[in-house]
């Protein structure tokens, strides 16, 4: 490791006790750290694909037709990709068993 070693107080944390920490339920953490997303006012839409090479590629939009036209482009190509906008996140797949999943 380079530079200058900063101490932390990790002993602090691990010696108090479990009442000192707020125990949070599954749907708080969800919706906090899946559904807190927020992107900036400049931003339309951000796109992630898994390519047929096994790595992702990700592509941000400034524009609502730019971004229409690569969902097209990737829906025609057969990949897998995930489309995050303002108001949502969408998981989209040419495999239909990917849709057969129930998070209820």
């Amino acid at each position: 490791m380079s530079g200058k070693y900063y101490p932390n107080n990790w002993q602090e944390y691990k010696d108090s006790p479990d009442e000192f920490f707020i125990p949070h339920t599954f749907e708080e953490m969800m919706s906090w750290k899946v559904a807190g997303w927020e992107l900036p006012s400049s931003v339309c839409c951000i796109i992630r694909a898994n390519t047929h090479k096994g790595k992702v590629k990700e592509f941000v939009y400034q524009k609502h037709s730019a971004a229409e036209a690569k969902v097209a482009a990737l829906m025609h190509e057969g990949v897998e990709f995930t489309v995050c906008t303002d108001e949502a996140i969408h998981f989209v797949s040419p495999n239909a068993e990917d849709y057969d999943t129930d998070y209820d």
